[in-house]
């Protein structure tokens, strides 16, 4: 999902996953609806902005929290939480405490926090604004091929339609509080419509 601030995608993003009460309509995953399913009883995994993270645990408790949420973990639910540290690249970070990693990697610690949960969809909000653009462009594919092998499905919201181009088929563009249907990215970047041209202005080339 790409479009200007404020046009709705969070708010879009936090109904699917369930902190936002629709007004109307409704939200169907794989055909269930989801009418009175708590966030943490739907299918998926999502990534906020700010990552929520518990700043008293550490990174690999933060991670650990994805696969039980009283961290009484089994040798191989450990495993899974160490090969997910290693996957984002903090190895040698599971004992640090949030306070004490940069930005980027706490980005990192929320996207490993999604790949023990091995939910069938991943929700992110610029989950990965804070990295560099190689790091960025790392962790993107890193999400790439973990969707590929899980065949979890994908639902991000970015500003910066390169991330859409890398790694997804279709993008929906949300302005003005109403989302138009799903297009094939590189369609859409190619000939953009009215209110995404606005956004990407008039030195975007695709």
């Amino acid at each position: 999902m790409i479009g200007p601030s404020g046009g709705g995608k969070s708010s879009l993003l936090a109904s699917v996953a369930g902190f936002l009460q629709l007004q109307s309509g409704q939200i169907r995953i794989a055909g269930h609806a989801m009418d009175g399913v708590v966030p943490g009883q739907r299918p998926l995994s999502i990534v906020f902005q700010d990552n929520n993270l518990f700043p008293h645990m550490t990174a690999r408790q933060n991670v650990g929290l994805g696969v039980r949420c009283d961290l009484r973990l089994d040798r191989d639910e450990k495993a899974r939480v160490s090969t997910a540290l290693e996957r984002v690249g903090l190895k040698s970070f599971g004992d640090e405490l949030p306070g004490r990693l940069s930005g980027g990697q706490q980005s990192r610690v929320a996207l490993a926090r999604i790949l023990v949960q091995r939910r069938p969809w991943i929700l992110l909000d610029e989950p990965f604004a804070a990295l560099g653009p190689a790091l960025r462009s790392e962790m993107l594919q890193l999400v790439k091929s973990w969707c590929d092998e899980s065949h979890a499905g994908l639902l991000m919201v970015t500003h910066d339609p390169r991330d859409a181009l890398s790694i997804c088929e279709n993008t929906i563009v949300v302005a003005n509080g109403k989302a138009s249907p799903p297009v094939d990215s590189g369609e859409l970047f190619t000939d953009p419509p009215q209110s995404l041209s606005s956004y990407l202005g008039r030195d975007w080339r695709c």
